[in-house]
């Protein structure tokens, strides 16, 4: 009875989570989890203004407070820097929150959970990479890095709000994005942060040309000029391949789930995909996926091939989609 009463008690809630995409849609499973066992609960997010789309996305996430601070820490000396941070502070502040939890675990994400006057839950020294930020909580948990980002996530929120942890696979709760009657394509997330992420031109060109040859037309999406320049030299190869003008976060993840699947460079837009019940396959080249990769929720399956110094072959993807893809036949 207690427990319960004080899942009952929880009314509004704070989320902090700033950085980066696909750490935040990896935060999005806490939302579903919360309003599981508290249904009224009143959340709101605290997030980096590059990747305020992400908790916006979502229907049950009322405010979403931006803050900039990769733009202020080059402009520090500016007033106009200094008032935005003392705006997004008083707007936080404003608010009467029962409850503040720090999902980042970072010194700079554990001082802004102190703008909201609130107790604020977070990781204990010996469960986050910085473990000065764990002196700002007045509730610290012990939670293995041995585990996915995910379910850190979603193991913290339970302790911190007093429901048993979820063994379940995550829901993302993108209800509203959710699987439309899919077109004759799939998407090609080809662009990544860093170019060590990248898979090489020549193999989307072969996947590409793999399923043409199957009616499949392949689309690219891209953000930034050399994107652009790299999707067109993919699509000047591959037939009907269609490379997609530029589109805000908002309006592309409203056009993917039309797509059968997606297979994606280790980049925000392929944690995307799967926070909308797209069949993926994720490729890791430079990093390991083990802890933060794409995580599949209850509908789509998501593969992670790959790691550090590795390329998967085309052959692989292929396998692997043509996998997913039977497993989840009943959604197309």
């Amino acid at each position: 009875m207690a427990l319960y009463a004080k899942i009952a008690a929880m009314k509004r809630i704070l989320i902090v989570k700033t950085t980066s995409m696909g750490d935040v849609v990896h935060a999005l499973p806490v939302v579903e989890d919360i309003l599981q066992y508290c249904p009224d609960a009143q959340i709101d997010w605290l997030v980096e203004e590059s990747f305020a789309d992400i908790p916006r996305l979502h229907p049950r996430v009322q405010q979403v407070f931006t803050v900039a601070v990769r733009r202020w820490r080059k402009q520090w000396w500016r007033c106009q820097t200094w008032r935005e941070i003392a705006a997004v502070k008083q707007a936080v502040a404003a608010h009467p929150y029962d409850l503040v939890l720090d999902l980042q675990g970072l010194v700079k994400s554990a001082v802004m959970a102190t703008w909201a006057h609130a107790p604020r839950h977070g990781y204990d020294k010996h469960s986050i990479r910085e473990p000065l930020a764990s002196r700002f909580y007045q509730h610290q948990y012990a939670i293995s890095y041995r585990q996915h980002a995910v379910v850190r996530m979603r193991t913290l929120a339970a302790l911190a709000l007093g429901y048993a942890v979820p063994q379940n696979k995550p829901a993302y709760g993108l209800v509203g994005l959710g699987r439309h009657t899919p077109v004759e394509a799939f998407l090609a997330l080809h662009a990544t942060s860093r170019d060590s992420k990248l898979w090489p031109e020549a193999h989307w060109v072969a996947l590409g040309q793999h399923y043409a040859a199957q009616g499949l037309h392949m689309w690219l999406p891209w953000a930034s000029d050399s994107e652009k320049a790299r999707a067109e030299r993919i699509a000047a190869h591959v037939p009907q391949a269609l490379v997609l003008p530029k589109l805000t976060l908002q309006q592309l993840a409203s056009q993917m789930p039309q797509v059968r699947f997606a297979v994606g460079v280790d980049t925000g837009l392929s944690h995307l995909a799967a926070a909308l019940d797209i069949p993926i396959v994720a490729l890791y080249t430079d990093t390991e996926p083990a802890f933060t990769g794409v995580a599949g929720g209850r509908v789509a399956p998501a593969v992670n091939l790959g790691g550090k110094g590795q390329v998967p072959s085309v052959a692989a993807v292929v396998a692997e989609v043509s996998t997913m893809v039977s497993a989840v036949s009943s959604h197309f």
